[in-house]
């Protein structure tokens, strides 16, 4: 064989190099983009602002094959009435936005009759639980009502968002979602480490440890539809057992349904995409920013100096409480000067939707 030129070798090392160095490349991206994905990484448990974006690096086209349904849980009560129409509004305000996956919209109304609002809000009407079963804890009836409406409706998108009545859409919520990963918001106060004990008497020790039970509630929540049908059942059955134990009852008071949803994941091997932008409570959560969804559980009190006055009532104040009878009047007064920016925009909605929704105060 006749001798290789020095310049050829050259190239082929430069050639080599090149080559290792973009597989290497690839490999530490292909890492780094799998650990911002898991549902149990430091920067989503700490609410690092760099998310995973499943459409884009999944190589899935945001088409109707991605677009999920909204359907939240409701009773015909003025107070639960008032907020699905403040939300059916936004709802509708946010669907159509650029960078929206919004499909269809359900209201599942678990009061066993239909009720005035059928018409302006689609509905679809499925039984409460039998007289007594809640024990006068209602949000039993929302895994209940989840399984009725998930075997009897039809349903055309691909995924679901569970949502809630006091939901405001602030921004156009894409699908989060990422294949069969389904995305969630997690609760600062849902603990399944701290609350070991109990959460081993409904996920054993031998299914695996107890991170894998996920520090959210059922809502919001972007799941697939085929996957939602096979936890719904469990997580009505847990819930009712948890309900039946004192222990567990205690324990986990009024957020007992939502151990029951994450508790429930855990035993079909769900694991959820944890996402901090997915929602915001005021008055905790200072700035609405990019985040997708304004959740007003919370009362917002504070004093004309806006200063938060939690715990007392304020001078001015907005919490939905002050409205179990009828619906929050037109034109609520804006806060004094210094409070957040989401509650301020939290009011501003409020207002934008009761003057746009026709017959408003006579609900």
């Amino acid at each position: 064989m006749g001798r290789v030129s020095p310049l050829l070798l050259i190239l082929l090392a430069l050639g080599f190099f090149f080559a290792t160095y973009n597989l290497v490349s690839m490999i530490i991206h292909n890492r780094a983009t799998r650990s911002n994905s898991i549902s149990t990484s430091k920067n989503n448990n700490d609410g690092g602002s760099e998310w995973f974006d499943p459409v884009q690096e999944s190589g899935l086209k945001k088409s109707g094959e991605r677009k999920f349904h909204v359907a939240l849980t409701a009773t015909d009560a003025p107070y639960s009435k008032w907020q699905c129409r403040i939300m059916y509004y936004w709802y509708k305000r946010m669907k159509e936005r650029s960078g929206s996956d919004m499909g269809g919209f359900t209201r599942v109304l678990h009061s066993g009759r239909p009720d005035n609002l059928m018409e302006e809000i689609p509905t679809f009407v499925v039984d409460p639980l039998p007289e007594g079963l809640d024990r006068g804890y209602i949000v039993l009836n929302r895994p209940w009502a989840f399984v009725q409406w998930l075997e009897k409706a039809k349903i055309e998108e691909e995924y679901i968002l569970m949502a809630e009545p006091d939901h405001v859409f602030a921004n156009p919520l894409p699908n989060l979602a990422r294949g069969d990963h389904p995305a969630a918001y997690p609760f600062f106060y849902i603990k399944p480490s701290e609350n070991e004990k109990i959460i081993r008497k409904y996920y054993t020790e031998e299914l695996g440890p107890v991170t894998n039970v996920d520090p959210i509630g059922n809502s919001p929540v972007i799941i697939k539809k085929s996957i939602f049908e096979k936890i719904a059942p469990t997580w009505m059955n847990v819930s009712l057992r948890m309900k039946d134990d004192p222990e567990t009852d205690k324990a986990f008071g009024w957020v007992l349904e939502m151990y029951g949803y994450a508790v429930a994941s855990a035993l079909h091997g769900v694991r959820h995409i944890l996402r901090k932008d997915f929602m915001l409570q005021p008055p905790w959560d200072l700035e609405v920013g990019k985040r997708f969804i304004i959740h007003y559980t919370y009362g917002c009190d504070y004093n004309m100096k806006g200063e938060l006055t939690y715990g007392k009532i304020g001078e001015w104040r907005f919490d939905k409480r002050s409205y179990l009878r009828g619906p929050p009047p037109k034109n609520l007064s804006l806060p004094p000067p210094g409070v957040p920016e989401s509650v301020v925009r939290l009011v501003k909605m409020v207002n934008e939707a009761t003057a746009n929704i026709p017959g408003w105060e006579t609900e």
